[in-house]
């Protein structure tokens, strides 16, 4: 696919990586030659140097014949504008990072009526996946589907946990509950598991629960539910505006600590039911006066990554809450995935990530859609639209599916179907598949590769 990218800066940058490893044909357009040189030298693309809001400039990087424009440079305006001039030029796909607060609300409005593919905010998106690990404190990660009415939760096996030693097919009939366990990580592996898989401590395991059953579950295998009600925030930049606002509206108690008076003034304004504290975050003092050894969530989102990490293993320290550190640099990631600093925040890689999903569905071949998109570690979860095709209304035991892929849930006009055997797609379903099997594009993909071949 043809693809254009207007602004080489970090989020520019990660997705000139992964979509380059993906075998697109790439242009960038930057202003700084220095960058478009750098990237030139380490990814098989090409550059042309000039602002994404010129018509003979794009007309220069191909606009004309690309699929999509991706505008990501640090300011809005000329995202939104570049995206414009490709449509009105060629009528391609156009995506807009746009992160100023006050656009939020029109999102939809921009999008909808400049005829933009889709509209990301990083800010916005980095919060949302941060508010929702708050929602269930027990989980290490939350990925949506459907909308957010399906969601697979990462958890860790705790010390003496009634898990360790049990084997897959035994977790249900055991724990009287009806949950799948998809996936599971150990020693740097990770594994789709079948029914004699045993499960250890220690292993991070991803699973899907029935809302009314997850408090019971987590009850059963010795993990936290009580539920947060309590979060400081060190840093009142966006991600924290965002955060708060969407604690707030959960009924959960928010405090920012913002060491510029003016932004202090202005939080005040709009986040009314925050407390907003003027001070240094890394003032130990301060800290432990502001209640850091009774809050249940803290996360250091100040634009440092240093002081974010040594906030972190101090809140670690001197406090039982759940940890959540915003790192933007990925120059030490082994280092910092060491450390206990809990969840580490990349908002770069949560707009690359949201774009991957994108560009994705733009490749399907057979009108199954990639509808959803989560990079785990060592794997994918996707969400695939079931387009007509042969095997609709097939029992899935008979289905020539690739044992690295696991079929998780269906989504049938709303309603959560856990699969068995004996049940079939329907046209119009959604389906999440997990899989190690990284790269799939298609619902075909799910199927074994001599499989495939035949049924072409």
């Amino acid at each position: 696919m043809r693809i254009i990218i207007v602004g080489c800066g970090k989020v520019g940058s990660e997705l000139a990586g992964q979509l380059s490893a993906a075998g697109h044909d790439l242009t960038l357009v930057d202003l700084s030659e220095r960058r478009l040189e750098e990237l030139s030298n380490t990814h098989d693309l090409a550059t042309v140097k000039g602002s994404g809001t010129s018509y003979h400039v794009l007309r220069e990087a191909g606009v004309q014949d690309t699929d999509l424009l991706i505008a990501v440079t640090t300011h809005d305006e000329i995202n939104l504008l570049s995206c414009l001039i490709a449509r009105k030029a060629s009528g391609c796909h156009a995506i807009a990072r746009v992160r100023d607060p006050e656009y939020v609300s029109d999102l939809g409005f921009i999008r909808d009526e400049l005829g933009i593919s889709m509209v990301i905010n990083p800010e916005l998106s980095t919060a949302r996946v941060v508010s929702r690990l708050i929602r269930f404190p027990s989980a290490i990660r939350v990925s949506t589907f459907a909308r957010g009415r399906i969601e697979l939760l990462d958890l860790k096996i705790p010390h003496e946990s009634r898990l360790d030693g049990m084997a897959v097919c035994e977790v249900n009939p055991l724990l009287r509950t009806d949950v799948l366990l998809c996936m599971v990580r150990r020693d740097g592996q990770t594994y789709i598991p079948k029914g004699d898989f045993i499960l250890h401590e220690n292993d991070n395991i991803t699973v899907i629960i029935p809302p009314h059953e997850q408090n019971e579950f987590f009850e059963k295998v010795g993990l936290p539910v009580k539920r947060i009600s309590s979060a400081m925030l060190v840093g009142g930049g966006k991600i924290s505006y965002f955060l708060a606002k969407i604690l707030l509206d959960s009924g959960i108690a928010v405090k920012i600590i913002e060491n510029k008076l003016e932004r202090c003034e202005a939080l005040s304004e709009m986040l009314p039911h925050a407390t907003i504290i003027y001070g240094d975050g890394t003032d130990r003092d301060l800290l432990d006066e502001e209640g850091l050894a009774t809050c249940e969530a803290f996360a250091a989102l100040t634009g440092m990554d240093e002081e974010n990490i040594l906030l972190a293993l101090h809140a670690g320290r001197h406090s039982r809450a759940k940890l959540f550190t915003k790192v933007n640099r990925v120059n030490f990631e082994e280092v910092i995935a060491s450390m206990p600093i809990g969840k580490v925040i990349r908002p770069k890689q949560t707009t690359a990530e949201l774009i991957s999903q994108y560009t994705r569905a733009m490749q399907n071949s057979m009108g199954s859609n990639v509808e959803t998109l989560h990079q785990l570690d060592g794997a994918e979860a996707l969400e695939f639209r079931v387009a007509a095709h042969h095997l609709t209304g097939v029992p899935l035991q008979d289905m020539p599916i690739r044992p690295d892929v696991l079929l998780c849930c269906i989504n049938r006009k709303g309603k959560r179907i856990i699969p068995r055997g004996h049940d079939v797609l329907h046209e119009g379903d959604t389906v999440i598949v997990v899989s190690t099997f990284e790269g799939m594009n298609d619902l075909q993909d799910i199927f074994l590769p001599t499989t495939r071949g035949r049924e072409r």
